[in-house]
């Protein structure tokens, strides 16, 4: 029945890899008998401890099934209809979302230019102002990825003069956190660090590109910022019946330092990566390797003859004169002959030209 080779490897996205056996083995133990759904269940119910370990006895876990519907699920806890998301550019919820905030969350997203991803408190000025105009949409959240868009990341510091501006300013933070634990690993904080006590007030945490089957978790880290999260899950069908599911996945992840072995792991290919291309000629790495990304610029007919040995994607196709900027991903899955093959492969490809 299998219809792959698993020994395939790809570096287009840590979406890409498998379910991490020890994941695997969760759901497998969760399996049989009944259990109560909707999240009544034990194993949503065990899931709140581990979430409050990581992040403070306040808070309180929301899994649902996808990243799209844990952004704007977290947004619409926070905004009323006439209010907006002040972000990056860059950001996920505005470039790779299919306009999900707007069409399902009816939110207006206040879009920031930025050199490498990252908001600062005079960047979220640009567009955090109108306060009591009533012909613009009020500003009310900011939101900031870590690891952001660009691969590049927040320190502690970095979120708190965020975080400190934007309540200043009567507003709150957002934190989509689809790479969280890889930010948390490569800068050696834990993951609270990161969140709770920068002063993010909803975070989006991210399971499937750390090596869940499926599943997020929408985490209220302020009770007086997020509203109406039960009902907002529901009417957004986000409600897992089988909620056991999603939430052993989780626990299997946070209960001890899988989501940190994982993320190191992922990190460490990438950076590895980046050192094994930097000295091959046609070659230019224009962004820093901070996580599990490598940003390359390389001739577009170089990367059409290496993807077909390796699957990746295109960044940005306007560099001009025949270049173009690609993205390689590390998976939790990725490893040292994995990544000297690809070097390889690019080697052979620029001989080649």
């Amino acid at each position: 029945m299998r219809r792959h080779d698993p020994a395939t490897k790809a570096f287009a996205s840590d979406n890409y890899a498998g379910v991490h056996p020890e994941v695997m083995e969760a759901i497998a133990l969760a399996n049989g008998g009944h259990q109560v759904p909707y999240g009544d269940d034990v194993y949503t119910e065990a899931l709140q401890g581990i979430f409050r370990a990581h992040f403070g006895e306040q808070a309180e876990a929301f899994p649902v099934f996808n990243g799209t519907a844990a952004n704007v699920v977290s947004l619409r806890s926070m905004c009323a209809h006439w209010e907006a998301v002040v972000c990056p550019e860059t950001a996920h919820i505005n470039t790779d979302e299919g306009g999900a905030p707007e069409v399902t969350g009816g939110l207006k997203l206040l879009q920031v230019p930025t050199p490498d991803g990252k908001l600062t408190p005079e960047l979220v000025d640009r567009r955090a102002w109108g306060f009591g105009d009533v012909h613009r949409a009020q500003p009310k959240v900011v939101s900031i990825s870590n690891a952001t868009e660009l691969g590049t990341l927040y320190t502690p510091a970095e979120i708190k003069a965020v975080a400190d501006h934007a309540h200043e300013l009567g507003m709150f933070v957002h934190l989509d956190g689809s790479r969280i634990t890889n930010a948390a690993a490569a800068l050696d904080v834990p993951l609270r660090a990161l969140t709770t006590d920068a002063g993010v007030d909803v975070l989006s945490f991210g399971g499937t590109k750390i090596g869940l089957m499926f599943g997020e978790v929408v985490v209220a880290l302020n009770p007086a910022a997020a509203h109406g999260l039960p009902y907002l899950r529901k009417t957004s069908m986000q409600l897992a019946s089988k909620m056991r599911f999603v939430s052993v996945q989780f626990e299997a992840l946070l209960g001890g330092d899988l989501w940190l072995r994982s993320a190191r792991q992922a990190n460490a290919m990438a950076r590895r990566l980046a050192d094994g291309v930097r000295d091959i000629a046609g070659v230019t790495l224009p962004r820093p390797v901070e996580a599990n990304a490598v940003f390359a610029i390389i001739p577009a007919d170089a990367a059409d003859r290496l993807r077909k040995r390796f699957r990746f994607y295109n960044w940005d196709e306007q560099i001009g004169g025949g270049l173009v900027e690609v993205r390689w991903m590390c998976a939790y899955d990725t490893t040292e002959e994995d990544v000297d093959a690809f070097v390889r492969a690019v080697a052979e490809e620029f001989r080649a030209a």
